[in-house]
């Protein structure tokens, strides 16, 4: 998914929550995502965006070893197959929303 993708989902999400709380302004938002960028929003200016990076990590299917994706890629270090899939690192989570 493209960076302003997610952008404009977590500022759906948010205001949701918001909505849902009778919240008139959020002061910060602290996700854990895979490896965002700013977007003027009423309910969201001057909100600051915690970003907590979770590791790309990746599974071989021929040998079963899990290794670091972006040191090196699809090919695995342990039996070069590039048989192999993302286990974690492009998820996008809302860990908490801060208000004021």
């Amino acid at each position: 998914m493209h960076e302003l993708g997610i952008v404009f989902y977590i500022i759906r999400d948010v205001k949701k929550a918001a909505l849902e709380n009778a919240v008139e302004h959020v002061s910060a938002v602290v996700m854990n995502i895979g490896e965002v960028s700013t977007v003027v929003e009423p309910l969201l200016r001057g909100c600051e965006l915690k970003v907590n990076t979770i590791p790309a990590i990746t599974r071989c299917d021929n040998c079963g070893e899990e290794y670091e994706t972006v040191r090196y890629g699809r090919t695995c270090p342990h039996c070069n197959s590039d048989n192999t899939w993302l286990l974690q690192g492009n998820e996008v989570e809302i860990k908490e929303i801060e208000v004021t």
